[in-house]
């Protein structure tokens, strides 16, 4: 009800400014009963403009101000169609003013789709003097949401009613005797977007526009505005929709992301992701975090897609569509002699800078440059130098006219880029034949229609991006903002995005004292179809233009996601039973019955996973295991599973009610904190002559409730088999608690088909770390066995290889993703005790080979990973030794290197210690130090030139190898004795970057560097070990000059800058100065030692810097002698000028598509 302080105006927060007032010698202020003078002071000119239907006024006279009720309405009146009527709270809305509000007059409220957009002004008077009065003003999208907009704070109570009304004369109150009069002036203006001062809450695009928009991933707003622009160029994305990707359908083929994107544009009903698209880019977080040139990315994406589009029925279309041809040319004006080479263009850079228009750029484009005087051109012998024009011109514009605008420049006396804010106007319409050569093809009109509007809101550093594009030939333009699609005006298309100042309302000026305010939004981009195509490139796509595999996975797709939010909605309704059964425990080859974390699908010895309604029955369950299993449901009984207190589960009890719901059992099953129900199934063993189960009896049974035989416990047998190295469970059994140990003997012989003579080693299994050996004599009740638990047993003869008598054997990885690989004899686990310390010291370890390290003798590019099974108590050359085994490889040789988990790329190299063990290896400790989240089940390796005892006498240091002057570094890793010299880093270098020695190239230099500033030079003799880590070391070859230095001659360092001196950037160097040389040939040696040429020299500002006084350089003239302005030893010279290569240094780097 409050109005929203952006969508009123105020004369000022002073009340009086609100007021009439009236000066004896001043002409008397327009009267509140002159209501056309009223009206334009009350509703002026809206910023948008929107198209007027309708404006009244109307007066509520208000009687007996003290008698009003705390709320009044005024009477109804009329506008637009609409009942519209004035609300007032003459003693304050919960404040100390009056309050006036404007609301629709609907008695029964307003119909559900009613909308309607006005500007209104309410305005308070004195009847008995017009000329006293005060108002405010609004604008509103009134709907059956918002049906009142006004003013809490219209005017304070206390004014109104004072005796004395400020200015008026004679004094008397606004409000008079209990009367005032209260008229609304209603301007009703026309909704053509549909969107006009919306607020866009529960704002749906595809409802209100039939199209959706695509989300922001952080800073991907160039990307969406590009994406959307070329998806409504419908032959494109039918070209696209060509390229045949259903042999290559995975997320990270471009060409398949962009389909399935183009696709969910056409088919979603919300805003559609483009991460499968960035991510099959390449792209990682970092790039999505930046904002990237928009040309170069669509120049790189054409790129990729024309690559794809080879050999397809779509080939040449991207050529057709988007590609023209000019023609450079330098044509002589005396002599019969021309120059000229025709190029293709796949968009045009214009001028914004200096250029009213587009038109104007064009021209600018193709002006003719005249080479005279020492400016001629060479004609080649027969003419030789010649006055010529030099200028280009186009002799073809494609169907589809991309416009580059430049908007960002460099600014030489910022020296940095910065974004041209200029007016810069552009038509719906243009004729492109005036700059086409003479010889073109003019059998068609080169008229071009306005198709797309791409913007750029914000300035160089910050700012968004999105685009305003005419999907159909005769429709309207939308605006597409990220997910927000919206009906635009040509307006919001053409003249709010020409840049330049912020015009004035009602066509007002800004005069010599105002400061003009410059719009921040302007296009960057436009795209202009040619008028005569227009039918060709906006031709429809429909479903069948649409791959048939890609319809159809995305289809599976959206009903995968449809069936799990119908899932996560009917989540509540359902209760998981996992069931373990006689076949999963005789698959299981693990600690305990079990696995949970698992599902059946891929692991057979993992509990059977059973989806049901809650209110489904425990008889009803047993149906259905018995039909999964293939079992009678009249053999099967179910028995609850519990935790026990030492973290183990195993069944408990029989669920003896069959009527009772799998909700009502989960509820009971005391101790169960799980989010699901678990049960062993049991299956009987006899059968009474019905067929019906015969259970042993168990003290919860109730006489006569079923058949049963004496009163037993369940024992679970579980198989160590020496021969394969495995678990097997070997189902139950039923035996006396009075029974003794050694009365288990016969059950597991029979069970196994064994001799009677068999000898045995029984364990029971009570945890995975506690596996105790049991004493025959000794009773089942006095070991403390109950229902549920577990024996293990193993031949007393078996232990001494396999049964063919080798010394080898096979191991199997029962429970984690089985798999086999021979075993030494030493390998070989003869106890079940020590194979259960196996079991739970297990990892599966995959190893892949280091992307960029390692030895040449070793081809990385053949190596595939694999995966070991080891112990988590390994240590690092136990560990060595298996993978050294694997590759053939010494294992002395062997370096391991963590692996980053959210990049999968090498994080930090393992250090080889006696006490470091495969769990140290992978775990949390040592991420913590790598200082980053690692991955616990694999590893990098590397395989290197020397062993790690050796390795451990090197000190791994990183350098810079500086070529071409001082622009190329190449940062290299090298391995150097701890105690050695700088002699020794020397030669490392020569030897890692491949270089000439000494003798055939050049002597080597070595300095250091600490903030971008020479430290020192280092002699050959300087120790390693008295080298500081934070400080950096650079090589390079000594300049031809300084290796026989002149007399007259010395050395000054130099370094590069940007406006500071303390912002230093890129490589030190030494410099050899001479004297008398005046500083223009200074530079010309400068270019030679730099490798800076050109331009990118021409920008530099030389300068000499003191140490003493770094923030006031002393910048050098090219008269200036360099040798004369040098005051001390300490003095620098510096080049002043923007870091062209900080993106790389920052890890910006280029633009790139995959």
């Amino acid at each position: 009800m409050i109005v929203d302080p952006d969508e009123y105006v105020e004369p000022s927060d002073n009340e009086k400014d609100d007021i009439a007032i009236i000066d004896p010698d001043e002409p008397r202020p327009t009267p509140a009963d002159d209501y056309e003078a009223i009206e334009e002071l009350v509703l002026p000119p809206l910023d948008q403009q929107p198209p007027i239907i309708e404006t009244v006024h109307h007066t509520w006279e208000i009687k007996n101000w003290q008698g009003l009720q705390k709320r009044e309405h005024g009477p109804i009146f009329h506008a637009g169609g609409y009942p519209w009527r004035i609300l007032m709270f003459p003693y304050g809305n919960n404040s100390d003013n009056v309050s006036f509000y404007l609301e629709h007059g609907f008695e029964d409220g307003p119909p559900d789709d009613f909308v309607c957009c006005l500007q209104f002004g309410l305005v308070l008077w004195n009847p008995n003097d017009p000329t006293l009065y005060t108002y405010h003003t609004a604008h509103h999208r009134f709907t059956k949401e918002e049906g009142d907009w006004g003013f809490t704070r219209f005017v304070e109570t206390r004014k109104l009613h004072a005796h004395v009304w400020p200015g008026s004369s004679p004094p008397r109150p606004l409000v008079e005797s209990g009367e005032a009069n209260m008229t609304a002036y209603v301007k009703i203006v026309e909704d053509e977007t549909g969107v006009l001062w919306h607020n866009f809450n529960n704002y749906d695009s595809k409802k209100e526009t039939g199209f959706v928009g695509l989300k922001n991933q952080g800073a991907t707003c160039y990307l969406n505005s590009l994406i959307q622009s070329l998806y409504f160029t419908n032959a494109f994305r039918k070209a696209v929709y060509q390229i045949p990707t259903q042999d290559e359908d995975t997320t990270t083929n471009s060409a398949y992301t962009l389909q399935r994107l183009f696709y969910q544009l056409q088919s979603s009903s919300a805003a559609v992701s483009t991460n499968e698209l960035t991510k099959s880019f390449g792209w990682d977080t970092k790039q999505i975090f930046e904002q990237q040139d928009v040309q170069e990315l669509s120049r790189k994406l054409m790129e990729v897609m024309e690559k794809r589009m080879k050999g397809t029925e779509a080939e040449n279309v991207l050529p057709k569509l988007f590609c023209g041809k000019v023609r450079t040319y330098i044509s002589c004006i005396n002599v019969d002699y021309e120059s000229r080479r025709v190029e293709d263009f796949w968009d045009v850079q214009l001028n914004v800078s200096g250029n009213k228009d587009i038109e104007a750029s064009f021209r600018d484009y193709i002006q003719v440059e005249t080479m005279d005087g020492d400016n001629q051109y060479f004609a080649g012998e027969n003419y030789k130098l010649q006055d010529a024009k030099k200028g280009v011109i186009f002799e073809s514009f494609p169907e589809v006219l991309h416009l580059q605008l430049k908007r960002f420049e460099y600014d030489i006396e910022r020296d940095s880029m910065m974004k041209v804010n200029d007016r810069y106007e552009f038509p719906d319409t243009f004729d492109a034949a005036p700059y086409l050569s003479d010889d073109a093809d003019r059998s068609e009109s080169w008229i071009y229609k306005l198709h797309g509007v791409l913007v750029h809101s914000g300035d160089l550093n910050a700012g968004h991006y999105y685009a305003f594009i005419k999907p159909e030939k005769d429709g309207w333009f939308y605006k597409y903002d990220d997910d927000k699609v919206t009906k635009a005006t040509m307006r919001e298309v053409l003249e709010d995005n020409y840049g330049g100042e912020m015009p004035l309302l009602n066509g007002q000026v800004y005069d010599a004292s105002q400061k003009p305010i410059i719009r921040h939004n302007s296009a960057y981009m436009l795209v202009y179809i040619r008028e005569a195509r227009l039918d060709e490139v906006l031709l429809p796509v429909t479903n069948a233009d649409t791959p048939a595999h890609l319809q159809r996975k995305l289809e599976e797709e959206a009903a995968f996601k449809e069936a799990r939010r119908k899932e996560r909605e009917e989540q509540h309704l359902y209760l998981t039973v996992r069931v373990i059964t006689q076949e999963t425990y005789a698959a299981h080859g693990g600690h305990d019955l079990t696995v949970f974390d698992r599902s059946h699908d891929e692991d057979p010895a993992a509990a059977k996973s059973y989806k049901l309604l809650k209110k489904c029955t425990i008889r009803e369950l047993i149906k259905v295991i018995g039909k999964d299993t293939g079992t009678d449901p009249r053999r099967l009984r179910v028995w609850f599973m519990v935790n026990r207190q030492n973290k183990t589960t195993r069944p408990d009890t029989p669920v003896l009610d069959y009527d009772q719901t799998i909700e009502e059992a989960h509820l009971k099953l005391a101790g169960s904190k799980t989010q699901e129900l678990r049960l062993w199934a049991e299956t009987a063993e006899e059968v009474d002559s019905n067929g019906d189960a015969v259970w042993p009896a168990h003290p919860l049974v109730k006489e006569g409730s079923s058949p049963s035989r004496s009163d037993e416990i369940v024992i679970f047998l579980k198989w160590f088999n020496v021969d394969t190295q495995s678990l097997v469970g070997c189902g139950h059994i039923y035996i006396s608690s009075q029974s003794k140990v050694e009365e288990l003997a016969p059950f597991i012989l029979k069970r196994m088909n064994w001799p009677e003579d068999t000898r045995l080693k029984l364990y029971e299994e009570i945890k995975p770390d506690m596996i105790e050996p049991m004493k025959a004599k000794q009773s089942l009740k006095a070991a403390e066995l109950q229902d549920g638990d577990i024996v293990c047993f193993q031949r007393a003869t078996e232990g001494s290889g396999g049964s063919d008598g080798s010394d080898t054997t096979t191991m199997v990885s029962n429970g984690l993703n089985p798999r086999q690989q021979p075993l030494k004899s030493s390998d070989i686990i003869d106890d079940a005790r020590l194979y259960y310390d196996f079991l739970r010291h297990r990892r599966l370890i995959t190893f892949h080979c280091h992307p960029t390290r390692g030895s040449k003798e070793f081809n990385i590019d053949n190596c595939e990973s694999f995966t070991l099974v080891l112990s988590a108590k390994h240590t690092y050359d136990q560990v060595a030794a298996k993978v050294g085994e694997k590759l053939n490889v010494e294992p002395t040789h062997i370096r391991f290197w963590t692996i980053a988990l959210n990049t999968g790329n090498p994080k930090t190299a393992i250090r080889r210690t006696s006490n470091h063990t495969l769990v140290n290896m992978v775990s949390s400790s040592y991420a913590s130090f790598a200082g980053t989240t690692i991955r616990s089940d694999a590893l990098f390796f590397e395989v290197l030139d020397i062993s790690l005892a050796e390795l451990d006498t090197k000190k791994p240091m990183k350098v810079s190898w500086i070529s071409e002057g001082v622009t190329k570094e190449e940062p290299l890793d090298i391995l150097v004795p701890k105690t050695g010299t700088v002699d020794d880093i020397v030669s490392s270098v020569i030897k890692k970057a491949r270089l000439e020695d000494e003798e055939k190239g050049r002597p080597i230099r070595v300095y250091e560097t600490h903030s971008n500033k020479i430290h020192r030079e280092l002699s050959r003799g300087h120790l390693i070990k008295d080298l500081t880590d934070y400080i950096s070391i650079i090589l390079e070859r000594i300049p031809e000059e300084e290796l026989a230095q002149p007399n007259g001659s010395q050395y000054i360092h130099a370094f590069h800058f940007h406006g500071d001196p303390t912002k230093a950037h890129s490589i030190p160097f030494k410099f050899l100065i001479f004297q008398d040389e005046i500083f223009s040939d200074t530079k010309k040696r400068l270019e030679k030692r730099t490798g800076i040429k050109g331009k990118n020299l021409e920008k530099i500002k030389f300068a000499i810097v003191k140490r003493s006084s770094y923030t006031k350089p002393i910048y050098l003239n090219d008269d200036d002698t360099l040798w004369d302005m040098l005051g001390d030893d300490d003095d620098q010279l510096g080049l002043d000028h923007i870091d062209k290569v900080r993106n790389t240094r920052t890890g910006m780097g280029d633009l790139f598509l995959k």
